[in-house]
């Protein structure tokens, strides 16, 4: 069960289309109605655990105020407005999928802002706390951008939505708080972090695959009326990303070295596409929800694919960690 909960988690970006595609499959042969009480349990599993390897105290460690303060400025501030321009051009006539697409942006920072920092070995104590102030505020931005940008176009359920983070963000919140305290205090704090922290992340990524099993399961008649409008959601997605790259690069380059700039880059571009789909799934009814979700399951494809091949060009565009250290020794 653990070897394939690994195998899941390393080919996300392959378990996300095959899950997708099992989900339609599933949809067309049998009636998926009866999955929608799954929705429920799912997302508890896809944010619970990520929550138990979330370091909040690290939000009060003070020293790189700039940082944080321009990361945020271009999560808040640029991101969804970029992402709300992509929705009036491509999706004007399909006001849930525009909403799908504003609700990818505006929740920044996953667990894998950290971990893709610590691969292109960035500043991961700035990425720690990007996370958990990306993930507070745009918890409790996000339904009033959403309200704000898209309310005069779809009915915005701001209460049902307030609801929603409270129990699916701020609960786990607390809740992988005490578990990671009670499980140092059980057995240990170099046990913990050696054999149980990289374990929750696995569990997360169950309730990724499983939610988006049951949204393509709910939609498959719909999409298999009309299979090309998945693939007409990557460009606009890949047009997202690629200004978000690009935006971040540069800030990064020009204003920080090595380990700020790459904390920043991951910071920004990578969105937590899992609250997302959460939020979805459980606040706009199971009808519109499965809909908003189809373009949020698709931002996983390329956010995973983009994160992956920025590693590789990070030394080139920042500079080796030896030119780095060179540079402030």
């Amino acid at each position: 069960m653990w070897t394939l909960l690994a195998v899941l988690q390393r080919k996300l970006v392959w378990s996300i289309p095959i899950f997708m595609i099992l989900g339609i499959i599933f949809g067309v042969f049998a009636d998926p109605n009866f999955l929608k009480t799954l929705i429920i349990p799912l997302t508890f599993l896809m944010v619970y655990p990520m929550m138990i390897n979330l370091q909040i105290q690290k939000v009060f460690l003070g020293g790189d105020y700039k940082v944080q303060l321009l990361t945020q400025l271009i999560n808040f501030g640029v991101i969804p407005f970029l992402a709300f321009g992509m929705g009036r051009i491509f999706f004007a006539n399909q006001p849930l999928i525009a909403l799908g697409l504003l609700l990818a942006s505006l929740l920044p920072t996953s667990g894998m802002t950290i971990s893709w920092t610590g691969f292109a070995q960035g500043n991961l104590s700035a990425a720690i706390k990007m996370t958990v102030i990306g993930l507070i505020l745009g918890s409790l931005a996000t339904p009033f951008y959403a309200k704000w940008l898209m309310g005069t176009i779809v009915e915005i359920p701001l209460a049902a939505i307030f609801k929603q983070i409270v129990i699916i963000v701020f609960l786990p919140m607390v809740l992988g708080f005490i578990t990671r305290l009670s499980l140092i205090h059980i057995v240990g704090a170099d046990k913990y972090h050696k054999n149980l922290k990289q374990k929750f992340p696995a569990f997360s990524t169950l309730g990724v695959v499983g939610i988006v099993f049951v949204a393509m399961a709910l939609k498959s008649k719909d999409i298999l009326a009309n299979p090309i409008v998945l693939l007409s959601f990557l460009v606009p997605l890949a047009i997202l990303y690629i200004g978000n790259f690009l935006l971040s690069t540069l800030v990064g380059k020009f204003l920080f070295e090595r380990g700020d700039a790459i904390a920043l880059v991951y910071g920004t571009v990578m969105r937590n596409l899992s609250i997302a789909l959460a939020i979805a799934m459980t606040a706009f009814g199971k009808e519109q929800g499965s809909e908003i979700a189809l373009i949020i399951a698709m931002a996983y494809i390329i956010q995973v694919q983009a994160a992956a091949w920025y590693v590789k060009f990070t030394d080139k565009i920042f500079g080796s960690v030896e030119e780095a250290r060179l540079q402030l020794g």
